[in-house]
């Protein structure tokens, strides 16, 4: 008599479901391991960043029939909190769905019920908090874990239990700020997107500083059964590293940046881990890293074994826009000349889709070196050419005119095309300026780290673009410039240097996950805010070395309250920062005082009195591109931002940062927009075919994934007033 484990009972009878609901029709995946509850098992689907899902059960023709299946509330957030952005994208496993919440702690969920199994508080009680874009499984054996970080702090958890594995570093995590450049008691390395696994390796990237004195983006694999750094790779090449003659030679000492924080993809046959990388810091002035600056903006190719170099392309030398390739690489095979060929697709803030041969680096389609303009700024060097791909065409605006300005009211249209004009501009690679530049595509431009998602079978890529200029402000930091200014005028001028780009000038933050900060003080003590302000998080940097010292200027001005004394002016602060900065740095060097401009209006959006864009719509759209010819196969306009609409006009489409699902079931689902709407469309024709509104935005990647003969489709949801920490809502088909 043939005697089955439990385990094996159950892999059975979900084949026996499966042939049940799809007609027996097997699924290839399914041919291979029996197991279709780990289709979704990593950041973005697979290794190979798909974003894809063989399920078809919900197809385009019951797709309209879903319905909500299940929400979990999360509850980690204070009484009275704002309602936190959740960026994390679940995996799947075995029928238990891991996942983050807006606040950054971990969960083992019921896939099928929502029901929590365990939770994780990397932070012991503390705020903590800050982006996570999901964590990484991995197993052995009985031994099964879930690694991910929290702060500066790689963890390893028991993935049946959630409870530290004490034989991994320290107790259950290691530092991540010990293996770089800087003091790691002094510095501050917080990743925001998962790592990916290799074996037993972890190979992880990095989010720091963008200012001065940051720390370098280096990639580290780590054992998964130790916590030992097994290797790292130097963004900013060492002497006598490949590269190091694209910089000044001892730039490696003091130069920070060039760093992967959007994730990586994997070719677990070649052996070969692919990343991207961002500007080297600081974004906007370079006159202390004159050269092309390898390997920042660069689509890289390691051996994942040994993190030993295979090839890379520099998509922008010499960075002075902040031009980040923010998505993991995607891994497709298109059909060229005739030919199948594994390639490697990147998807970028300018709106160029970069597709390269997997194997030796060589562009698929002709990428052509174009003359670019020079800057105006004493000192800098920006490179005479940029890359320019010949196909696809460009997903986002690379021009606007003046015909292109939005017209509210005679006089908004006015303001507008008063500052249009005063701002220095000559196309996408304008370089930043005292005069001040109009940026486009620009850093919130292109798509962001949600990016694209790609259908394996027929070599077609699917992206959602933003078209959202914003404006670059050069001015020369004074080293002996000084001013008397209250204890709460000392803290306007903080937030004016440092976070009015973001937050805005009323203080109420906008639509790309930049809170309000009105009304902090009910959300937040006063011990609360200055740590959230030290630590940083998401794409906000530490500024614990902005406030030492200023600690009442900051908060007097936070929580409204005056008080008087004296404090050195915006440029000061700024310099002091980047003084304390640099001390962390044990080589002692850095970068010259005389040297340093700083962009005032970093990431400003070009916007009208009513802080409506300032450029006619469409402000976002999704867009299927055939990476086999390099034509499109449609564009949509994706999302709506009423505020913006004028009466009788088409839906305006709206800025985010998440990216798409794709399933065999010929669909595309997305939300990314502040409308709170959740859509999926045909794919092939992007026609919508469903919709539904929810609590809060969809600012992550949806998952989908096959629990008890069932298809679901899960989102990660932000906060609202009745549930700041956030949902994770499941979609199914009723009946099911």
């Amino acid at each position: 008599m043939v005697k089955f484990s439990a385990k094996k009972i159950s892999i059975l009878l979900s084949f026996i479901s499966i042939l049940i609901y799809t007609g027996c029709k097997v699924y290839p995946a399914f041919e291979k391991n029996l197991n279709l509850e780990r289709t979704w098992s990593v950041y973005k689907a697979d290794a190979a960043s798909t974003g894809y899902s063989i399920l078809d059960q919900i197809n385009t023709k019951n797709v309209i029939e879903i319905e909500p299946a299940w929400t979990h509330k999360f509850n980690d957030a204070p009484e009275g909190s704002r309602g936190a952005n959740s960026e994390s994208n679940p995996i799947i496993i075995d029928g238990v769905m891991y996942t983050m919440s807006g606040r950054h702690r971990v969960y083992a969920l019921n896939a099928s019920t929502g029901e929590e199994i365990w939770a994780f508080d990397p932070f012991n009680g503390a705020a903590g908090g800050g982006i996570g874009r999901g964590v990484t499984y991995w197993e052995d054996g009985t031994d099964k874990r879930v690694l991910f970080t929290g702060g500066d702090k790689l963890f390893a958890l028991n993935a049946e239990t959630g409870k530290l594995i004490k034989s991994f570093g320290n107790d259950g995590w290691v530092s991540m700020n010990i293996g770089m450049r800087g003091d790691p008691d002094k510095i501050s390395v917080i990743p925001t997107s998962p790592g990916i696994v290799f074996q037993d390796l972890l190979i992880i990237g990095n989010e720091v500083s963008e200012l001065y004195g940051a720390e370098p983006g280096y990639i580290r694999a780590y054992s998964i059964k130790s916590g030992k750094l097994e290797w790292t790779f130097h963004t900013v090449p060492k002497p006598g590293q490949f590269g190091y003659e694209t910089w000044p030679k001892d730039a490696w000492k003091y130069v920070g940046g060039a760093n992967n924080w959007g994730g990586m993809s994997l070719d677990e046959k070649r052996g070969m881990v692919f990343f991207a990388t961002g500007s080297p810091t600081y974004d906007y002035y370079g006159k202390d890293r004159i050269g092309e600056n390898l390997f920042g903006n660069s689509v890289v190719a390691l051996d994942a074994k040994t993190g030993k170099y295979k090839w890379h392309f520099q998509t922008v030398h010499h960075d002075l826009w902040d031009y980040d390739l923010p998505a993991p690489p995607n891994l497709i095979t298109v059909v060229h000349n005739g030919k199948k060929i594994d390639a490697v697709a990147q998807t970028s803030k300018l709106g160029y889709i970069y597709t390269f041969n997997r194997d030796t680096g060589e562009p698929l389609f002709p990428i052509e070196e174009r003359p670019v303009p020079a800057s105006d700024i004493p000192g800098e060097q920006a490179w005479p050419t940029q890359p320019f791909p010949t196909k696809p065409a460009p997903y986002a605006r690379q021009m606007v005119t003046k015909n292109d300005i939005m017209n509210y009211s005679k006089g908004s249209y006015d303001t507008l095309m008063m500052r249009f004009n005063a701002f220095r501009y000559e196309g996408p690679f304008t370089p930043p300026s005292v005069q001040g530049t109009f940026m486009l595509p620009g850093s919130r431009g292109g798509s962001s780290w949600g990016g694209g998602s790609v259908d394996p079978n027929k070599g077609i890529i699917y992206v959602k673009s933003n078209d959202s200029p914003e404006i670059a402000t050069m001015k020369k930091v004074v080293e002996n410039e000084t001013s008397n200014l209250s204890v709460y005028n000392q803290g306007k001028a903080l937030y004016n240097t440092f976070c009015i780009s973001c937050h805005m000038a009323d203080k109420n933050g906008d639509e790309q996950g930049n809170p309000s900060l009105l009304a902090i003080e009910t959300r937040l003590s006063r011990e609360d805010a200055l740590n959230k302000v030290k630590r940083g998080g998401g794409k906000m940097p530490s500024f614990a070395s902005v406030i030492a010292g200023k600690e009442e200027a900051i908060i007097s001005y936070l929580f409204d309250k005056e008080s008087s004394a004296e404090r050195p002016s915006r440029e000061q602060s700024f310099l002091k920062e980047i003084q304390e900065n640099e001390s962390a740095n044990k080589a002692g060097l850095s970068t010259p005082k005389e040297d340093k401009y700083l962009n005032l209006t970093a990431y400003g959006q070009f916007l009208d009195n009513q802080r409506r864009p300032g450029i006619k719509p469409p402000w976002g759209q999704l867009h299927a591109i055939n990476l086999n010819t390099g034509e499109y196969e449609w564009s949509i306009t994706l999302g709506n931002q009423a505020e913006g609409q004028l009466p009788g006009a088409p839906e305006t489409g709206a800025s985010g940062s998440a990216g798409p699902l794709i399933t065999k079931g010929g669909l595309v689902f997305i939300g990314s927009t502040r409308d709170r709407k959740f859509r999926a469309f045909d794919q092939k024709t992007g026609k919508k075919l469903w919709e539904t509104t929810l609590p809060g935005i969809a600012n992550a990647n949806p998952s989908t994934y096959w629990s008890k003969g069932k298809q679901y489709i899960a989102v990660s949801v932000s906060g609202d007033a009745a549930n700041p920490a956030g949902y994770m809502i499941a979609f199914a088909l009723p009946g099911k």
